[in-house]
């Protein structure tokens, strides 16, 4: 495991503040010098707007936040440290380091001793794995703990995967910050890599996923396969696939590959035999709406088009109102300057899928995902969506394992 974050904390060997960390899912302790501030997980709900997230569309231009971003954040060192907020796990860790590469990049000031502190916490999606996210109700799982130190002042700026953010967010608080993106494919790993595709998987085969995306997906290509809860991060999940207690587990690649783990991956799956989750392969980056600072600091490292590409594909979700009890997936890519989006939404054993497919320019990001949303949910029918809503979560986990 620490081999696999070596890259990101080989970068700081100049720097000097303190890391002890026990990852989630490891039997042992990194120790490191390294600067980490613990922050207690406040476990309280927080009530979201639907007004306060307004993605602006994105353009290709660069502004000039990055040629003259030392100028303008000079008095950095004045302000005290940047406290960059994020989960514990060994995917989250890997990607507020890349955070602070980037900033640091890109405000050289930022490169003295103690001027970006991690601050890590854990989220009520962290601490309870034995139930599926379905159960535990979805939205939020991951950001809510987080929120609340953001808006307490706690930390200045959140590192999320996207696919975890709702499509609200508290108010007060905005998400104006996209990191370039990773492959947004998901990856098959089998247990011994000798089938190299879902379709090719025996009948009556055990899956681990979480996912009710991947599950419908799997199932629609073969109803014989069994989808069971599997959660857990990356490195347990691996462990399990080892112990033999599943045959097959699908992963997103992009984390696999910021944590120089893509190796285990037996195929990378196509999106005909696999659309991927909302924003996945995305890290968002949230601060408070009136923090000058902290929104300078984020312009300079915003990557437009896939700012472009995840507010499309949020567009989407928030247009069919999307939880973890509706299986929902939609990939946007740009192509000779035109949004090209695909979306899915199923019934959890497969049964039933509608697609489609539409694009547009690029500064109409936001408007053709929600458009996208509301035609396929006139596809599907209103009886569609009534079903999901009123299904409870053991009726949805009855439908997949049959």
């Amino acid at each position: 495991l620490f081999t696999s974050l070596q890259p990101f904390f080989s970068r700081r060997s100049s720097e000097s503040f303190a890391l002890t960390s026990t990852f989630p899912g490891s039997d042992f302790e990194v120790n490191d010098t390294s600067t980490m501030k613990f922050v207690s997980a406040v476990s309280f709900l927080l009530v979201g707007s639907a007004a306060a997230f307004a993605p602006a569309p994105a353009t290709f231009t660069r502004t000039a936040a990055n040629s003259h971003a030392s100028t303008a954040l000079n008095m950095a060192a004045d302000e005290g440290p940047v406290r960059i907020g994020t989960r514990g796990s060994p995917l989250a860790l890997a990607q507020a380091y890349e955070t602070r590469r980037l900033l640091i990049e890109n405000f050289p000031e930022l490169a003295e001793d103690g001027m970006i502190e991690i601050c890590v916490m854990k989220t009520q999606g962290d601490m309870i794995l034995d139930k599926s996210l379905m159960e535990l109700g979805g939205k939020g799982l991951f950001t809510k703990e987080l929120d609340v130190a953001l808006l307490g002042n706690e930390v200045d700026i959140c590192v999320h995967s996207m696919k975890d953010v709702p499509t609200w967010l508290p108010e007060k608080t905005v998400l104006p910050c996209n990191l370039e993106r990773e492959t947004t494919n998901d990856a098959f790993i089998h247990k011994d890599g000798s089938v190299k595709c879902i379709a090719d998987l025996p009948d009556h085969s055990v899956i681990g996923t979480a996912s009710l995306r991947r599950q419908s997906q799997i199932m629609a290509q073969n109803p014989t396969l069994k989808c069971v809860n599997f959660r857990g991060n990356v490195q347990t999940r691996l462990r399990k696939l080892d112990d033999g207690v599943v045959d097959a587990t699908l992963l997103a690649i992009a984390g696999l590959k910021r944590m120089s783990m893509d190796g285990c991956a037996t195929a990378v799956l196509d999106w005909d035999e696999m659309l991927p989750a909302v924003a996945q392969g995305a890290i968002g980056i949230q601060c408070r709406s009136e923090d000058e600072r902290s929104l300078k600091l984020l312009a300079a490292l915003n990557h437009p088009e896939t700012k472009a590409t995840v507010d499309c594909e949020r567009g989407f979700l928030e247009a069919l109102d999307g939880n973890c009890k509706t299986p929902i997936a939609g990939q946007a890519k740009v192509v000779d300057g035109k949004i090209h989006f695909r979306g899915l939404i199923a019934m959890p054993d497969g049964s039933q899928k509608f697609t489609i497919s539409s694009e547009g320019n690029v500064e109409d990001a936001v408007e053709i995902g929600r458009k996208a949303g509301e035609e396929i949910k006139a596809q599907a029918g209103d009886a569609f969506f009534k079903m999901m809503v009123e299904m409870s979560p053991q009726q949805v986990l009855g439908q997949i394992t049959k």
